[in-house]
């Protein structure tokens, strides 16, 4: 094997186990789709031809749901490393971490519900399609949910368009004035409301004026109607809800997180293909496919030894960072390559086969140690396949073009305020990774950016987690500790990296054991020290201290990182990214982190975010997972807020996660998905499936137990135009808006939003009614006007505010609420998500023969406010006991 066959070259770390860079839409034809099947997945030929099957369907239903616009024109497949009985094409920069749709074994709380996941912006791209080998391959499992095509096309309806499902599982029912609709996209599918037991016509609840809880709605198989797939893709619907045809009252996902837009507005107006070409249609729209499968990771090292990097300590940072990463982080029989470069690329180390320590010792012993000359960022880049580059230089880049053709996966990371922001761009034509360091010991930054680049085949029990990275300039003691969750605690290590002497170190295990200075290997060349836990570490939290014997201040920092506890048990992971990765300023970005065990969500977790840009700057951020704010799903293991703070320059991106007070545990809140279709209406007769598989907490290990991880993200820039000021955001949108009633008085509560989206506290709120739920949406200012009495709370605290109903109205009277907040500057946020009330007036009960007569004529007229919550825009639809509206503006009073 040569360097130059296998091996990837420029600066930090050449790494040619490849990715994707996204999905294209050529003419009319999606290429650069890329779907990975997961190692634990058996090896089926079956399979493959499953896969390529139900792309062929799902082609021809993309086509007709388009208008005959789009469709699947080019497939990779890549299969797990262990399938060895096919025939299978090399992979280039195919990787699984980047795979668009992922089929593997059902999770505990999905099963082998086809689903997608979503991070919750309306026209954002999803992560990824998840679908099981049985949902594949049994058609008794698939049935239940649709032909594969159809659903496969409603879930990248979610994947590229960031639409949401039309159906509502916990709010299958919604009062349109006085009729009981079923809540669906269109308004014009037809099906019976039947009791699920005993298939007789459903019966209403006297208090909430709805379907009781044991009614199903059963559509009819055959429609008269084309939509909508979002809906139900089970029936003989072909189309998206359009403008004309979306169902706005309906209280679903779609509703309240797309501002009551219909599923092709969203496409056509928000989406990544809002606005694109419509070309021809060819005349075969069948797509075709390549099936791939890397079998070894191949690594390069690729260093900057130019003159810059001999400033400060940057060497030896680079060197501790990459020893790490040899030592620690490559996987057994991975292949690495060492690369120099001045103004000419040098190989040290020719592609060598990781198989014991011995070869890591090698390579370790082959790192440059000194730097001196001029640089030619593109030299390195000559030298491989793939790349991840990392230099502090400020040279042009003149080889995107050569890069682009070559298929190579470029890696890029700058070291230091100067380095050249335009390598960035050698990632971004490649679908490789960007990533910005700081100098010094105290940041990490290199010791974390080596430490992200784990193995990515799918299999999580094979990959180093970190669970601790810190660092402080300091005099005296330097102490923290960090928890082995029962997911993890094989292979753990302590690696402690000083200045300019070795600190005293004093690490304790949870019970039983203590380690000293003597227990660390000391590499004084490298000024690091190592502390290698035998066996399983054991379970609980662990404390660590570092004393600073000098008398002046040095850097130290400490970085724990451990594997799973065995093949059996899967680790929590987390992930971490940007909404953008770069940005003008024109609208604020969000930082998004994903805490979860092979798919089931851990909530109630603290998670920090730390963002520092290229000139000191420094920013922490608390993620939430509460639903509100930046936050679109509560309770659903994604941790989300704004970043607002947007000044020119490059940022890094660091999250960490604890649960020491062992609050976390797993959600049952499933993701964007296929519905599972509980049964048809054929020829007048109701055909039922059997009931969906439930999912209890017990099944989740409701205790996930405390735990630690730090992970960092992509780096990303700001680049303002020139002369503009730093931007100035709204409040953000309410999107939780909900209300009740308390005897004689309406609550309405939702979350506080802040000055800038969701930082700091909004000024004002502007609360609106109307019984028009359109008029909310497209002319707020002219809906009546609630006054009140309310001062805005800190972003995320929960607000609440109660009015008094002061008179009677008719039965069946529906009224919608609406709310804006306004910061200091005056600008207002978006409309919220809207609320419905209706007054309900029960008829009188029928006493039965043996209750006595109700002689003290009370107990007759039972009055009954019922709210039924419609996620539409930030509006609050209640029924209330008022006058007639007759004026052009009316208020409630509040106290």
């Amino acid at each position: 094997i040569t360097m130059a066959s296998k091996a990837a070259a420029v600066l930090l770390l050449v790494y040619l186990s490849g990715s994707t860079f996204g999905i294209k839409l050529t003419g009319n034809g999606y290429t650069d789709i890329l779907i990975a099947i997961n190692p634990e997945v058996p090896e089926d030929p079956v399979l493959i031809t499953q896969i390529e099957e139900m792309f062929k369907e799902a082609s021809r239903h993309l086509l007709n749901a388009t208008k005959k616009h789009l469709y699947f024109k080019e497939v990779a497949i890549l299969v797990p490393p262990n399938w060895n009985k096919g025939n299978y094409s090399k992979a280039k920069t195919e990787v699984y971490d980047k795979a668009n749709i992922i089929i593997d074994e059902p999770n505990k709380l999905h099963g082998d519900q086809p689903y997608t996941l979503q991070y919750g912006e309306c026209g954002s791209e999803g992560r990824y399609i998840h679908l099981t080998p049985d949902f594949m391959l049994n058609d008794d499992v698939s049935k239940y949910y649709g032909p594969r095509g159809k659903v496969f096309v409603h879930e990248w309806a979610h994947l590229r368009w960031g639409v949401f499902d039309e159906y509502n599982e916990e709010k299958p029912f919604y009062l349109s004035g006085s009729i009981i609709e079923a809540t669906r996209c269109t308004i014009n599918i037809t099906g019976k409301y039947i009791h699920k037991r005993d298939q007789r016509d459903c019966t209403t609840d006297p208090v909430t004026g709805l379907y009781t809880e044991d009614c199903v709605f059963y559509p009819d198989k055959q429609q008269t109607t084309s939509a909508s797939i979002m809906y139900n893709q089970g029936l003989s619907v072909k189309e998206f809800c359009t403008k004309e045809t979306h169902n706005t009252e309906a209280p679903n996902i779609q509703n309240r997180l797309c501002g009551n837009r219909g599923v092709e507005e969203v496409i056509t107006s928000l989406s990544v293909d809002a606005g694109v070409a419509v070309v021809p249609t060819p005349p075969s729209i069948l797509p075709t496919f390549t099936v791939v499968q890397c079998r070894q990771r191949v690594v390069c090292l690729v260093l900057d030894v130019s003159g810059s990097m001999a400033a400060g300590s940057r060497m030896l940072n680079l060197r501790q960072a990459a020893t790490l990463f040899i030592q620690k982080i490559v996987e057994d029989q991975a292949y690495i390559g060492i690369v120099q470069f001045t103004a000419t690329a040098t190989i040290r180390e020719p592609l060598t086969l990781i198989d014991g320590e011995a070869s890591r010792d090698k390579l370790v012993g082959s790192l440059p140690l000194s730097a001196g000359g001029g640089t030619d960022i593109c030299a390195g880049v000559k030298k491989g396949d793939a790349i991840i580059l990392l230099t502090d230089g400020e040279s042009s880049i003149n080889c995107q073009k050569r890069v682009n053709e070559s298929g190579a996966t470029v890696h890029t990371i700058t070291l230091g305020p100067k380095a050249n922001i335009d390598v960035k761009e050698l990632s971004d034509i490649s679908g490789g990774k960007y990533h910005n360091a700081a100098d010094g010991v105290d940041s990490n930054d290199l010791v974390d950016i080596f430490t992200s680049h784990t193995t990515s085949d799918g299999n999580l029990t094979k990959q180093t987690i970190q669970l601790e990275s810190t660092g402080l300039n300091m005099i005296g003691w330097f102490n923290g500790s960090v928890s082995i969750d029962r997911t993890i605690g094989n292979k753990t290590s302590f690696l402690v990296i000083y200045e300019r002497s070795p600190p005293d170190i004093l690490v304790l295990s949870p019970f039983t054991r203590t380690y000293d200075t003597s227990h660390f290997k000391h590499d004084a060349p490298a000024k690091t020290l190592t502390l290698d836990i035998e066996g399983t570490a054991e379970t609980g939290q662990w404390k660590y201290s570092l004393l600073n014997k000098e008398s002046t201040a040095q850097s130290m920092s400490m970085t724990v990182t451990s594997r799973a506890v065995s093949d059996a048990i899967p680790p929590v992971m987390v992930k971490t990214h940007m909404s953008q990765q770069s940005s003008n300023g024109s609208k604020p970005m969000l930082v998004y982190a994903e805490v979860n065990q092979k798919g089931v969500p851990v909530i109630l977790a603290d998670v920090m975010a730390t963002l520092k840009s290229d000139s000191g700057d420094q920013y922490q951020l608390q993620l939430l997972d509460n639903g509100a704010g930046a936050d679109a799903f509560r309770n659903d293991g994604i941790y989300s807020s704004y970043f607002t703070e947007l000044t020119t320059g490059k940022y890094s991106l660091k999250v960490k996660v604890h649960n020491n007070d062992g609050m976390a545990r797993f959600s049952l809140r499933r993701h964007s998905g296929a519905l599972y279709i509980p049964g048809y209406v054929v020829n007048g007769q109701v055909v039922m499936n059997p009931p969906k598989p439930p999912v209890s907490e017990d099944d989740l290990q409701a205790d996930v137990g405390s735990f630690t991880r730090t992970v960092i993200g992509e780096s990303f820039s700001v680049l303002l135009p020139p002369g503009v000021p730093p931007p100035n955001f709204p409040p953000n949108k309410i999107t939780d808006l909900n209300a009740e009633i308390e005897e004689d008085k309406v609550l309405l509560t939702w979350t506080a939003p802040g000055e800038d989206m969701d930082q700091g506290t909004a000024t004002a709120y502007e609360i609106r009614f109307s019984e028009d739920s359109d008029l909310l949406r497209s002319n707020f200012s002219t809906a009546h006007l609630v006054t009140y009495d309310l001062s805005p709370k800190k972003a995320g605290s929960p607000e609440k505010l109660s009015f008094t109903l002061f008179s009677i109205i008719k039965n069946g009277t529906t009224l919608f609420f609406a709310a804006k907040a306004e910061d200091k500057s005056f600008l207002k946020s978006e409309t919220s998500n809207i609320i419905q009330v209706t007054k309900i007036v029960p008829k009188a009960p029928v006493p039965s023969p043996t209750d006595a007569p109700d002689t003290s004529g009370s107990g007759v007229n039972i009055t009954a406010i019922v709210i039924s919550v419609t996620t539409v825009t930030m509006v609050a639809c209640l029924i209330l006991q008022l006058i007639a509206l007759n004026h052009s503006k009316a208020s409630c009073v509040f106290d």
